[in-house]
């Protein structure tokens, strides 16, 4: 069983061109998200759900915080 401080690191990579963006713990992939809930749902999925995916130090997010989906109104905008 896991202590909570030996959480994995995980990062959220800068998001792609068409606004994804990959969700990683060292060199495991653990998803592709398009939104801040695909994030919560990919770490729910690998037993992280305990982390708060908005303010936790435990998630690096690269290119931009949680809030930064490039790209994803534009398509939904028709």
């Amino acid at each position: 069983m896991a202590h909570p401080s030996e959480h994995p690191h995980i990062v959220v990579h800068p998001p792609a061109l068409d606004g994804s963006r990959r969700v990683t713990t060292g060199d495991e992939t653990l998803g592709i998200a398009s939104h801040l809930d695909d994030v919560v749902e990919i770490l729910r999925l690998a037993d992280l759900d305990r982390i708060e995916v908005e303010e936790s130090d435990l998630i690096d997010w690269q290119g931009g915080g949680p809030e930064h989906w490039p790209g994803l109104s534009e398509h939904h905008d028709q």
